[in-house]
């Protein structure tokens, strides 16, 4: 074998050996795929005896703007392990963001036998009267306020309404995403008027 063939055998054997590896990656019964999602945009913090996870505040459609003047809820879900009950009673933000609304206490069982589900069915919590337009990715610093945690500073995430968040109702006065143009093809052009 020349010295030529010998490397074109190596890189063959070395190709093949790592395909053979590379095809078992997601396969089998614990797949990534087949695994629970958890959209991993939204905040997730513990603190003060408090899991609050999912955290994030609704935008507009992908492509949509939320303008200025309109209101985008918090979704988000507590667990309070501590042994006293305690509620989620306001909603600290900059007033340069827009005004806090809470619309009544949430309740928080002690114990983190379950969880309290801000926004869903109805959102409760919410930013109205937003002083700039949103059209999601950006980030809030808001200030949850418990009745016996005190308060807990959070940076939430402005998530758009696709993907899994899509079967969310629309944040109020969100504006749709501009409709695509369509654009006459290349061969409407070649078969159009004018040369026959």
């Amino acid at each position: 074998m020349t010295r030529i063939g010998r490397h074109r055998a190596i890189a063959v054997a070395a190709f093949l050996a790592a395909a053979t590896a590379l095809t078992g990656c997601g396969a089998g019964h614990d797949a990534i795929t087949n695994q629970h999602y958890a959209p991993t945009e939204a905040t997730s913090v513990k603190v003060n005896g408090l899991d609050i996870s999912q955290a994030f505040f609704l935008g507009p459609d992908s492509g949509g703007t939320l303008p200025a003047g309109a209101s985008t809820p918090l979704y988000l879900y507590v667990v309070n392990g501590t042994g006293q009950a305690d509620q989620l009673v306001g909603l600290g933000v900059d007033p340069a963001v827009g005004t806090a609304k809470v619309t009544a206490p949430v309740p928080l069982p002690a114990g983190g036998a379950q969880a309290a589900v801000v926004g869903r069915p109805t959102p409760t919590i919410m930013i109205e009267q937003l002083k700039k337009p949103l059209r999601g990715g950006e980030e809030l610093e808001v200030q949850l306020q418990f009745e016996k945690a005190g308060v807990v500073s959070l940076r939430v995430p402005v998530i758009t309404r696709s993907r899994e968040f899509a079967t969310l109702p629309p944040a109020q006065g969100a504006s749709a995403a501009p409709t695509p143009t369509p654009t006459p093809s290349a061969t409407a052009e070649e078969h159009g008027e004018g040369d026959h």
